[in-house]
């Protein structure tokens, strides 16, 4: 039962990679559209997220017939548990991308505001941390997971620039109020996707160590940062 519980878990990893690789290509879609106001672009993330849907409902269902099936322990069922929350997060992300395709579509029937907002930059950050945290699940890299979830700040901040961004720009220009909040949206989803990607990061430690995290982030950040200066004491 051994072979066939590790054939099924190897099977469940390939599912999710390739999910996990149509999810970032959706947000990098998502992003450009908004950038370079590309309806056609825009629709076909919309399109792809159906697909997105079919593969997320898939891979659950292969981990319950291989929960109900095998009965996995330990680590095994660490693993199946963690990959059933992956596996939401990465359906979410690439929702919050269908909702950036959307303001893109609305946006090219609206006139462009002239304001400091690097969609692409905060894009590819947010996408990089999906991209990290699946890196962190495949070579079972906890401080990698780590590394992730704690970059994080970085995008919070962001999102809270445009928002002041915006906001002062909605005074000098209110007839721009429209496609400003459209701005604004998108930079709330790129946070959202930048939050799924730290869940999944959350979920890789749980999976490898065993630990639920979730409510530690102060505490471990400052840990490893105190180890980090210890290090380079040494």
């Amino acid at each position: 039962m051994a072979v066939h519980l590790l054939r099924e878990i190897d099977k469940l990893k390939k599912q999710v990679l390739s999910l996990a690789a149509h999810v970032e290509e959706n947000v990098r879609m998502a992003t450009q559209s908004v950038e370079n106001r590309d309806q056609t672009l825009a629709g076909k993330v919309i399109a792809h997220d159906r697909e997105i849907d079919i593969t997320e409902v898939d891979v659950e269902e292969e981990c319950l017939k291989i929960l109900a099936l095998h009965q996995p322990v330990a680590h095994d069922l660490r693993y199946i548990v963690a990959i059933l929350k992956i596996n939401h997060d990465l359906e979410r992300i690439s929702d919050l991308a269908v909702n950036i395709a959307e303001r893109a579509i609305a946006l090219t029937n609206l006139p462009e505001p002239n304001v400091e907002f690097d969609i692409i930059k905060m894009g590819d950050m947010a996408r990089e941390m999906v991209s990290r945290s699946l890196d962190a699940m495949i070579n079972r890299d906890t401080e990698l997971a780590r590394k992730n979830w704690f970059s994080d700040d970085e995008i919070d901040d962001m999102n809270a620039a445009n928002h002041s961004i915006i906001e002062a720009q909605i005074r000098k220009a209110p007839d721009l109020l429209e496609p400003l909040l459209n701005l604004l949206s998108v930079s709330r989803c790129l946070e959202r996707i930048a939050d799924h990607a730290t869940n999944i990061s959350k979920d890789v430690i749980y999976m490898i160590e065993g630990d639920i995290v979730r409510h530690r982030k102060k505490t471990l950040k400052a840990e490893a940062e105190q180890k980090a200066r210890d290090g380079s004491a040494d």
